[in-house]
């Protein structure tokens, strides 16, 4: 790496094509026991199900490379990775569901560490005013879209309506509706006179009314509490690069959320407002655009404390893509978002390298954000940030059970754990882009349930005379499950 500093416009994207560096960071990472979420399942799974995957090129998301072989699923489990012993007899036993990799990719389903399910693709003003049952089937349709995308981990970075998120949850995990693991959030906490949506927002001034509406959040029975912390151009009367905190309310709000066994998130762009986040113990920094030298040297020294998720999709797509919205590269411009961009592409390529930890989760739901382009957030790590192919999947996928702390029993191919996969049509180490073409992701299985497979899944290969495969019109299963 040059010697050029990380907040000179001259840093560079380090080309580097090693061994993933970000499992060691994502290891190191170690958030209070006592902020464990509430244990749970999705329900629904049969015991005596069996899922045969058969010729897969398996992504562990360990670092180890990419290898051939079976993955056998018992329940909602990985029961064999890389070697079935009973594959034989396996294949003989009717009741067990086969599926034919083809040297395919199989990989663990990703995460997303900035999720708004009751974001509604526009108008985040019109959300206040959206009828509850009207926004409750927007959101159901929200969770089931990030799973049709190949996301099976969530972690919710508000709710537009007090109890969405809450309620979405759990419908999720009582098999009532699809969608991926989900932690919920609450409404962004914000002060009067710092929102950024009003009518999504709920306010509170000081220390004392900020631990009262964190207290009336936590009984709603969320997993998480957010504080709006910092501006947003787009507002263009909340600059980004403002904090409308004060420490003290910092401090209180991480207080009485740890007491409560609850992490605090923040929206926080000012260099200010990621200070603050440090020294008061806020666990996820969203955006950290304007980080400045003291806040980084901070992250460093308590790299195992905080998780950043840029959310850096927002930046990329309200400069570049906005324009057919309405909202213009030049607008865009005059507000600051190319600097934004230039100065965040810079401090996350230097988190990076310093080990701090970086996760995927790019604020979709806008117009220009829409759901279902999650994978986004993947390309850009690699094309801005520096990661490798191989370490943007790592961070989508352990780093992202990390975040949930149940990274023993998620986000990696690894007996033992939870059977949340995808069987991917090439290869995403060469070509991270797969991951954005859903037509690629052939079968989704969530909590060893398949939740998309489309009939060319249930078909048997066949040698022909040259010893090529073909397929036959043989069905292995008469039933064939798409997504819901």
């Amino acid at each position: 790496m040059t010697n050029i500093s990380w907040m000179s416009p001259d840093y560079p994207v380090e080309k580097y094509d090693g061994p993933p560096r970000n499992i060691a960071y994502i290891d190191q990472l170690s958030f209070d026991p006592d902020l464990q979420p509430k244990h749970s399942e999705i329900a629904g799974t049969d015991t005596s199900s069996r899922i045969l995957i058969l010729d897969v090129n398996i992504l562990e998301a360990t670092g180890r490379e990419s290898y051939k072989g079976d993955v056998l699923i018992a329940s909602q489990r990985f029961t064999h990775v890389g070697k079935v012993p009973n594959k034989d007899d396996l294949l003989r036993d009717s009741s067990v569901r086969v599926f034919h990799g083809r040297g395919r990719t199989l990989m663990p389903g990703l995460g997303d560490a900035h999720t708004h399910f009751t974001w509604n693709g526009g108008d985040l003003g019109q959300l206040a005013d959206l009828g509850v049952e009207e926004h409750t089937l927007l959101t159901a349709r929200s969770a089931e879209c990030f799973l049709d995308s190949g996301y099976t981990m969530c972690f919710g970075a508000a709710s537009a309506k007090k109890r969405l998120d809450v309620v979405i949850r759990d419908a999720i995990n009582a098999g009532d509706i699809p969608g991926p693991r989900f932690l919920a959030n609450g409404q962004e906490m914000a002060r009067r006179g710092g929102e950024l949506v009003e009518g999504i927002t709920a306010f509170a001034d000081g220390p004392e009314e900020m631990r009262q509406v964190i207290r009336e959040h936590i009984g709603l029975g969320v997993d998480q509490i957010k504080l709006s912390m910092s501006g947003e151009n787009i507002t263009e009367i909340r600059d980004a690069e403002d904090c409308y905190f004060e420490p003290a309310e910092t401090a209180a709000c991480v207080d009485e959320a740890h007491k409560h066994k609850k992490r605090v998130c923040s929206h926080a762009r000012s260099k200010e407002s990621v200070q603050q986040s440090i020294d008061y113990g806020v666990d996820v920094i969203y955006h950290a655009s304007f980080v400045d030298e003291k806040g980084m040297d901070a992250l460093e020294k308590n790299k195992s404390k905080h998780v950043v998720a840029p959310a850096i999709n927002w930046l990329v797509a309200t400069l570049y893509d906005a324009g057919m919205f309405g909202y213009s590269k030049e607008k865009a411009e005059e507000v600051g978002y190319r600097k934004e961009l230039e100065i965040a592409d810079r401090a996350m390529r230097e988190m990076h390298r310093r080990g701090i930890v970086v996760l995927p989760g790019g604020d979709y739901g806008f117009a220009w954000t829409p759901h279902g382009t999650y994978a986004r957030d993947l390309a850009h790590f690699v094309e801005r940030f520096g990661f490798t192919p191989h370490e943007s999947i790592i961070a989508a996928t352990y780093g992202m059970a990390k975040l949930f702390m149940r990274s023993h029993e998620m986000g990696q191919i690894k007996e033992g754990n939870y059977a949340d996969c995808l069987v991917v049509d090439g290869d995403p180490l060469e070509n991270i882009h797969l991951l954005q073409d859903h037509d690629r992701l052939n079968i989704i299985i969530i909590n060893g349930r398949v939740h998309k497979a489309g009939a060319k899944e249930y078909t048997i290969p066949s040698q022909n005379v040259t010893g090529v495969h073909s397929m036959t019109n043989e069905m292995v299963q008469p039933k064939m499950e798409v997504a819901h």
